[in-house]
């Protein structure tokens, strides 16, 4: 049996291209002998723990096993049992691919006890595994926090839209550059590249990777992620029934058609015939954990499920195409596009004054090359980012540059 799992992990990572890597794998410390990547559906996880399987097989091979826990096997074979004896073989290395998927052999011993164990019994043995962001929803039966290193993995930047579709290879710029030397980097760019017309595509396309894989499908397969996400990987961790899946449905809808939305939760209790607010708060504390949606406060939020969010975004651009809002105000991709850039880096919360509060630093106005710039008079560090602008001038940046921080 071991043998033919080693055949079947060299199968697929054999066949694993290494040509675009995404940019969390500069960031993780490899060296680590217990590591988490969690993110969105179709982010590219999986590509990712596959990549890394490869190199570490170029150098010893067989060393790297990669298994995916919904596989037949582990309905009749244990985490723990199928470790030991890999390691048996020579392995060093253990990959598990969609750890929220794995059946669990006992009421209280999930895949994270079982991966504790793991770690605790098999000294030798480094373990990397993945699973969907809602993960956070639901960290396991086994204490993990004190052993495991934990990544997030977003979707495309900019940036690494340009270099996936071998446009143009930029390295990230940090926000602080941009700030001080946005001018120059922005001329520089566009030397060479239309930026306004990919920029564009990028909103409509760009944020998954697997557009390439079927462009005419690919906003039905953004449909069925997040029909996955609401009717499957919700309930699997919260254990909430079928109908509670049709009214997220319904509040999703109702947030996407007008987004940025500013929520009214009264008006949305009786519309979706929820009883109390608590109950609302925790369901858009579930699509924001699940990256659908981005919510923005003016104060540090504690739990989420006790607090009214002040405004609300769609997790990404992207998102407005494949719900055929085709009448979604510009204005809204935008802001959902700098939301989903700079959260990876920085802490988002929303001014007084203006649109974004970066860091509790910079505040930030988002728009059209147009935009009044009188809307932040007085403020000492406030910006412009502003859409179908190549290049900037002082406190205005073009918006499709912070797509280049990550």
């Amino acid at each position: 049996m071991i043998q033919d799992i080693i055949n079947y992990s060299n199968r697929l990572i054999n066949n694993t291209k290494s040509i675009f890597v995404r940019y969390l794998d500069r960031r993780i410390n490899w060296e680590s002998r217990l590591i988490e990547v969690y993110g969105a559906r179709g982010v590219g996880k999986t590509t990712l723990l596959l990549q890394r399987a490869h190199t570490l097989n170029e150098m010893i091979p067989n060393q790297a096993v990669f298994l995916s826990l919904d596989d037949l096997l582990f309905f009749s074979h244990s985490i723990v049992e199928v470790a030991e004896s890999l390691k048996q073989y020579g392995v060093n290395y253990l990959f598990l691919d969609e750890v929220h998927k794995y059946p669990s052999k006992y009421p209280d011993y999930d895949w994270s006890a079982e991966i504790k164990n793991c770690y605790d019994r098999l000294p030798d043995l480094s373990i990397v595994y993945s699973g969907s962001s809602v993960l956070k929803l639901n960290q396991g039966q086994g204490d993990l926090s004190r052993r495991k290193s934990s990544y997030l993995l977003s979707g495309l930047s900019f940036r690494e839209y340009l270099t996936y579709n071998k446009i143009a290879n930029y390295e990230p710029f940090p926000l602080e550059e941009i700030l001080v030397n946005h001018e120059k980097i922005s001329g520089d760019i566009t030397k060479s590249l239309k930026i306004i017309p990919l920029f564009k595509e990028y909103l409509k396309t760009g944020y998954y990777p697997f557009y390439n894989e079927d462009p005419p499908r690919y906003f039905d397969r953004i449909n069925s992620i997040l029909n996955v996400i609401i009717e499957n990987d919700i309930p699997a961790v919260t254990e909430i029934p079928f109908e509670t899946s049709q009214k997220i449905k319904k509040l999703l809808a109702a947030i996407a058609s007008s987004v940025p939305y500013v929520p009214n939760l009264v008006k949305l209790r009786s519309e979706l015939r929820i009883s109390d607010q608590r109950t609302l708060l925790k369901y858009l504390d579930y699509l924001e954990k699940a990256e659908v949606l981005f919510s923005l406060s003016q104060k540090v939020m504690g739990n989420k499920i006790l607090q009214k969010p002040d405004k609300l975004y769609l997790g990404n651009p992207n998102y407005f195409y494949s719900l055929n809002l085709n009448n979604a105000e510009i204005g809204s991709i935008r802001e959902s596009f700098f939301a989903s850039q700079l959260s990876v880096n920085h802490e988002l919360r929303l001014p007084k004054k203006g649109d974004f509060l970066i860091d509790n630093k910079y505040i930030f106005e988002i728009g059209g090359k147009n935009k009044n710039s009188n809307q932040l008079t007085g403020e000492s560090e406030a910006w412009f980012a502003l859409d179908d602008l190549e290049i900037g001038f002082k406190q205005i940046i073009p918006l499709w540059l912070f797509g280049f921080i990550y």
